[in-house]
Parts: C-alpha cells; structure tokens; sequence
C-alpha cells in the first residue's frame, strides 16, 4: 500500500493554482460571488461527465448563453435561452426542467446552500438523497433528466455530487471553502473509474464494484492518512494516475 508522505507529497504537488486550469473547476472560478459560485460549481458538476474537453466546452456554450451570470438568469429563467442545448444523454427539455427546478428554489427565497444544509443531519448519503428527490419532484424523471441529478438510492457512486460538496466545503486555492455546515471530515471521495482504478492498485480500496460502499470503504481507508481532510488525496489519486500513465 503507498504510504501517507507518498500520499501527502502528490497532494502537496497537485493542489495547487495550476490545477484549476484543466479541470471543471474552472468554470465556477471565474465568478466572484457566492450565489454565482454556487450556482456555475452545482450545474458544472452536474454536466461533468464523459471526455473532460466535450464537456468543458459544452459548458462554455452554455455559460455563453446564459451570458455568464448565473445567478441572474436563475432569477429571471428564460426557458428559450436553453432550447436546442443538449449534452449526450440530456435533451433540451431535461436541461430546462434542471433549470427551471433551480429557479424555483431561489424565487421561493431559498437556496442551493440552504437546500443541502436543510438536510444534512450527519450522514452525506442521507443529504444527497433529500437533493435528489427535491430534483426529482413534478419533472419528467427520463434518462437525460437522471443523468444530470443521479439517484442515491440505486446506490451509484455519485462521483459528481460529491465533487461539488468538495468544492463548496474544502479551503482554496483549488477548492472555494463558501459552505461551513459540513466538516470535511464528512465529505466523500469523488469516485470515477480512474480514481478507483488508482485505489485498488495502490492498495486503497478492495471492493470490486464502484458504487457508494466503494465510496465508503476508499474514505474511511484515507481517514486512516488524515481523518480530518480524507477527501483531500482526491489530488494525490489524480496525480499518481498523470505521474504512472503507463
């Protein structure tokens, strides 16, 4: 098993200002205010899946025509700007109905923030299911739909909500550290193929399937490293797999 310094020192190497420029990361750090942060980190995340240069241009497109406020459209929503705008599996009218349950979220006098910390009680999974089922509420649940807002109860690793909650929670430079309801002694790690993959050959994680046990089981194995900051060797994961490409 790779131990803690070889760990700790590919994190020290990786987290840092340069990373932000080739990862999804990007798109929320162009903004200044926390409603705009949140709302960009939340729908990038959301969209970030499949080859990482599609889907980071396919969210400069529709950032572009959003005219890149994000807060301000989620306030006036216009449902036209969005028509015609798909991503793989997400048609036009699943990408309005996202939107549109944002908007409802925010001209009711809430928040994404207030949404998730209303239903944090201790345990992520617990909050993400309460997230999901508020997306899932009075809209057409096809598959375009449920790829974007992924239901924890079929017990997928929900590799993308879990990096947003990193992003919101953890300190920068890389991550923005605007939300202090979570400790980050309680985030999860964002499990994609290449994490796992990484994880199981460095003697991190045994479970063959990736699915949130597998979530469970990488986190509490890194807590083991950091039981503070577990989520923070998201960094070294992702950089032993650039140092060790063959």
């Amino acid at each position: 098993m790779i131990t803690k310094k070889e760990l700790d020192d590919l994190v020290k190497e990786y987290e840092t200002i340069d990373f932000i420029k080739d990862d999804p990361i990007q798109i929320p750090h162009r903004f200044k205010t926390e409603e705009d942060i949140t709302i960009s980190a939340f729908i990038t995340s959301c969209f970030a899946y499949g080859n990482r240069q599609v889907f980071i241009r396919k969210l400069n497109e529709l950032f572009d025509k959003i005219d890149n406020k994000p807060y301000e459209y989620i306030m006036k929503f216009k449902p036209d700007l969005l028509k015609d705008f798909s991503y793989r599996f997400s048609k036009d009218a699943d990408i309005i109905c996202f939107f549109s349950k944002i908007h409802q979220l925010y001209k009711q006098g809430n928040s994404l923030k207030e949404l998730f910390k209303q239903y944090f009680d201790g345990d992520i999974q617990t909050m993400m299911q309460a997230v999901c089922d508020y997306f899932y509420c009075d809209c057409n649940l096809t598959q375009g739909y449920c790829h974007l807002i992924p239901n924890p109860q079929k017990g997928c690793a929900m590799k993308r909500m879990s990096m947003f909650l990193r992003w919101m929670i953890r300190k920068p430079p890389v991550d923005f550290g605007i939300w202090d309801f979570i400790p980050q002694s309680e985030l999860v790690i964002p499990l994609d193929t290449h994490v796992a993959r990484m994880s199981r050959s460095l003697g991190l994680l045994k479970r063959s399937s990736n699915d949130f046990k597998a979530v469970r089981e990488l986190t509490d194995t890194l807590k083991q490293f950091d039981v503070t900051d577990p989520v923070k060797y998201d960094f070294a994961l992702f950089g032993y797999g650039v140092t060790h490409k063959n």
